[in-house]
């Protein structure tokens, strides 16, 4: 909750330093939007009654909250970000948001359908939130370098290797390497995908 208040804060302080209220609003949205929609299908998607089951395996789980805030908030401050800085506020989310994925599945709070649905909640909020044409930048300018593409995936691919890795099981840790590292790759193609969609219209 304190990142979550943080985050929030610090999105609503740079729209207005910009003067950017459309995106502001459109990042905020996609931040109660991303953690609503979490608490909605927690709601209304109980984990099975399994027979002499443990705890872990019968809580509700999905989707991820832990991996819900970071990738709320910077997907929020992406949209509000200028677009020279853009890609950069990305490349830190991206990071941000694989390590997080993996650590929360090698800890053993979630499972890797439970990361992977966070992201996509995410995900989807930003992609109906950059359909707004008032809500970002010329397009040109918020394409991703392909440099950087490259080196925000290889952080995001060490990162999730790291976060993941457990003592007991080399099969485990690359399972949960490799979900935390898709996550953190389908954050990186919404952005990069949504940015031809945010042009602004003639009359703006």
């Amino acid at each position: 909750m304190p990142t979550l208040l943080v985050g929030i804060a610090v999105i609503v302080a740079v729209a207005l330093v910009r003067r950017r209220w459309w995106q502001g609003v459109a990042a905020i949205g996609i931040v109660i939007g991303t953690i609503g929609s979490k608490e909605l299908a927690r709601l209304v998607l109980p984990r099975p009654d399994l027979v002499d089951a443990g705890v872990s395996l019968t809580e509700a789980s999905f989707p991820s909250g832990h991996v819900a805030v970071p990738a709320g908030l910077v997907l929020g401050a992406t949209l509000i970000a200028s677009p020279r800085l853009r890609p950069y506020v990305t490349t830190v989310g991206v990071l941000w948001l694989a390590v997080t994925a993996g650590a929360v599945q090698a800890t053993y709070h979630h499972r890797p359908s439970d990361v992977l649905g966070s992201t996509l909640l995410a995900c989807a909020c930003y992609a109906l939130a950059t359909r707004f044409p008032r809500t970002a930048d010329a397009p040109g300018a918020a394409r991703h370098p392909r440099v950087l593409s490259a080196v925000a995936l290889s952080l995001a691919a060490a990162g999730a290797l790291v976060a993941g890795a457990r003592d007991d099981s080399v099969t485990q840790s690359l399972v949960f390497a490799a979900a935390a590292f898709l996550c953190a790759g389908l954050f990186w193609l919404t952005t990069a995908a949504a940015s031809p969609a945010c042009r602004p219209p003639a009359w703006a």
